[in-house]
């Protein structure tokens, strides 16, 4: 078994938006809070302390969308659940779309039914026959940990560590510490992590 190599892979990797990918790591900290009518929004903050998004949801709604949005409001992905899939499966669309194959940017989907550790893959809309997946997250969400490779690779792309204390238990929050390597994505590496977390409260 090939070991994690923590190599940056060699050139921007726009997922989402080139406007997301830097030749740095980025460390992130995202924020989720529940409240009586949501089953969690989100915040997600810099090292710095600035808000670069926000995730928006609802128990309202029938079709578990998510969207993912800027700091100024914008919407730029819309993450919503297939229902009635065989294992749990997430597409993410562009904007504030939600139905149209053309806005369509990733799905993500659960490796098998049942599962003891975080297996997740995850498919580029191009990736129309999904015989090989284009990222993959392994770890042990319950543990507070998992890691996000390149394809079925042991490139890392990206870590992500829950963050434990006594007052995220009496405010309802949970805190997760992301960091993600150069040249990656880091939209698309939140909108895996709020998938990630939906399907481990909805288990």
């Amino acid at each position: 078994m090939a070991q994690p190599s923590c190599t940056p892979v060699a050139s921007p990797v726009p997922v989402i938006s080139p406007l997301f990918c830097t030749p740095y790591p980025v460390d992130l900290a995202i924020v989720r809070k529940f409240t009586i009518l949501t089953d969690g929004n989100y915040v997600v903050k810099d090292a710095n302390g600035n808000i670069l998004f926000k995730v928006k949801g609802s128990f309202l709604d029938m079709r578990n969308r998510r969207v993912l949005l800027d700091a100024a409001g914008n919407p730029i992905v819309t993450l919503r659940q297939k229902i009635m899939s065989a294992h749990s499966r997430w597409k993410v669309f562009r904007g504030d779309s939600s139905d149209t194959d053309q806005d369509l940017l990733f799905s993500a989907k659960q490796s098998s039914f049942i599962q003891l550790k975080t297996k997740l893959d995850v498919f580029l809309a191009s990736n129309t026959a999904e015989e090989v997946c284009d990222f993959k997250v392994r770890g042990s969400w319950w543990g507070g940990s998992c890691v996000i490779y390149a394809g079925d690779s042991s490139t890392i792309v990206a870590e992500m560590h829950k963050k434990q204390s006594i007052q995220s238990l009496f405010l309802g929050k949970d805190k997760f510490m992301v960091t993600v390597h150069p040249n990656m994505d880091y939209a698309f590496i939140v909108a895996l992590i709020v998938i990630l977390d939906y399907i481990k409260n909805e288990g």
